[in-house]
């Protein structure tokens, strides 16, 4: 497929520098295009590449279209327009419309038109499945399922009694949606299992990585808003609400019955405990600890960055004395507070 520079202008409103008849047909780094790639520069790390590029074109800023020595597209949001550049240069694969004669749908299940089920698959009574729809090999959809027009479940997913996806999804291999939360209660002979009656309600044009787990909810349903984005090996625990928009990366843990706003940007490895609520456009950096609401917009980050080995000892050392010296400091602030009122 070849995209023309004047065709991509006028579809996403960029500026055009140079020939609209200029051809792409691909997607490449400044430094790896040639002949037919189209590139992009939004990150200022890369703009020494700019200059020795052949790209037949570069999606870039009004800032570093100056130095462009090819034909480009001016944005104010590079990214995004290289982003739907590539899903025009790389479309999805064209459904192969049926039902594999190896999976197992139940006679209650309902298909959409254009659906297609591979191989391995087992669907469940009571499921309706939109139009549209890509239910991976192996994938198991368990009773009373809604999935949405044009959702893709991708191998080996696993989608519990009564979750209910909306449209566009995607869902990658191995993710696990609607397990029981871990709901155990203390008794004298030991824990007692707590039964989680609730579900997983998942928006619009959600994408989840692979090798996740979802939670259904213990009584209220745990819910995800449209458009939110998890990366690989994100677990969300029971009655957990993430808002619409927000973007939670990769080995991140959200503890049960917290909430998290819209538009979030949480890091990878971050650790959001229980029973808490994080405000609207919040952004908590890698490897951060949320222990505490965040009740105000803004950049939060906790957790000492990388150092050489022997300073970071140095540190922790310090850090492990921070009690006794923060208690000395107490004392001298009583003494001097003595001594100005005697004077």
């Amino acid at each position: 497929m070849a995209l023309t520079l004047g065709e991509i202008a006028v579809r996403f409103g960029c500026e055009l520098h140079g020939d609209p008849d200029t051809a792409v047909i691909a997607v490449a780094t400044l430094a790896g295009a040639g002949p037919g790639d189209i590139g992009f520069l939004a990150n200022a790390a890369y703009k020494a590449q700019l200059a020795d590029t052949a790209a037949s074109a570069v999606i870039l800023t009004q800032d570093d279209a100056p130095d462009c020595p090819v034909p480009c597209l001016v944005t104010p949001n590079p990214y995004a327009i290289y982003a739907h550049v590539a899903q025009m240069l790389y479309p999805e694969p064209p459904l192969q419309s049926g039902v594999h004669p190896s999976a197992v749908v139940d006679d209650d299940c309902q298909l959409g038109a254009g659906v297609e089920v591979c191989a391995g698959v087992v669907i469940g009574a009571g499921t309706v499945i939109g139009d549209r729809a890509y239910i991976g090999p192996n994938t198991v959809i368990g009773n009373n399922v809604t999935l949405g027009a044009d959702t893709r479940l991708f191998a080996q997913v696993t989608l519990y009694d009564g979750v209910t996806l909306g449209e566009r999804c995607r869902i990658h291999a191995g993710t696990v949606v609607g397990s029981d939360g871990f709901g155990i209660a203390p008794s004298d002979t030991g824990w007692v299992k707590v039964p989680q009656i609730g579900s997983v309600v998942i928006g619009n044009d959600v994408e989840v990585g692979a090798n996740c787990c979802i939670d259904r909810g213990a009584i209220d349903d745990t819910r995800l808003g449209d458009d939110v984005k998890l990366d690989n090996q994100v677990q969300i625990a029971h009655n957990v609400v993430i808002g619409a928009h927000t973007a939670i990366a990769g080995q991140s843990g959200v503890a049960g019955s917290t909430t998290i706003g819209e538009r979030c940007l949480i890091g990878g490895s971050v650790a959001v405990s229980g029973h808490l609520t994080v405000a609207d456009n919040v952004s908590v950096m890698g490897r951060g600890s949320v222990s505490r609401s965040i009740d105000q917009p803004g950049v939060y980050s906790a957790v000492f960055s990388v150092e050489e080995a022997g300073k970071w000892r140095k540190i922790a050392a310090r850090v492990k004395r921070l009690d006794a010296m923060a208690g000395k400091l107490r004392e001298l602030e009583s003494a001097v507070k003595k001594l100005a009122a005697g004077k």
